[in-house]
C-alpha cells in the first residue's frame, strides 16, 4: 500500500532552516513520471494564465522574495514559484486545490527548486559570510 503525503506550507512554516525545508520538499533523486505528455499545452495555457500570476504574484509576497520562504535567502534573479506536490493534468482543468492554493506553493530560486527535483543538495545556496578587513579566507 503506498501511503501519500500531502506537503503543505502550514507544516513546513515550522522548519526554520533552508536546509530543513529542503529535506521537507526534496524528491529524493526521483524525477516522477511524465505529467503532461501530449497535453503540454493546458501546462503552458495554466502558467500564461492572470489567475495563475496573481497567485504567484501572492505566494511571492508572502515569501518576502526569499528562497523557501527564509529570511536572509533573498532571490535577485531566477525566481520560482514551486508545487510542493506534483501536478497533473487533471489538478488544472478540474481547478484542484493541489494546483490552485497557495497553501501548497512556496518561492524557490532555480537552483533550489533543481535540488529539490534531483535530491542534489549542493544546489543550495550557501549563507551570505560578510567579508572585513584581513581575511583571507576564500569563500
Amino acid at each position: 500500500m503506498t501511503v501519500i503525503t500531502i506537503k503543505a506550507y502550514r507544516f513546513m512554516r515550522n522548519l526554520t532552516t533552508l536546509e530543513e525545508r529542503f529535506r521537507y520538499l526534496s524528491l529524493g533523486g526521483t524525477i516522477g513520471e511524465s505529467t503532461f505528455g501530449f497535453d503540454r499545452y493546458i501546462n503552458q495555457r495554466f502558467y500564461a494564465s492572470r489567475e495563475w500570476k496573481n497567485l504567484r504574484d501572492e505566494v511571492i509576497a508572502r515569501d518576502n522574495g526569499c528562497d523557501l520562504g527564509i529570511d536572509g535567502y533573498e532571490i535577485h534573479n531566477g525566481l520560482l514559484v514551486h508545487h510542493m506536490n506534483p501536478i497533473g493534468v487533471h489538478d488544472i482543468t478540474d481547478v484542484t486545490d493541489t494546483a490552485f492554493n497557495p497553501e501548497f506553493l512556496i518561492t524557490t530560486s532555480r537552483k533550489t527548486h533543481n535540488a529539490i527535483h534531483y535530491g542534489d543538495a549542493t544546489l543550495l545556496p550557501r549563507p551570505y559570510k560578510p567579508r572585513h578587513r584581513g581575511d583571507t579566507q576564500l569563500w
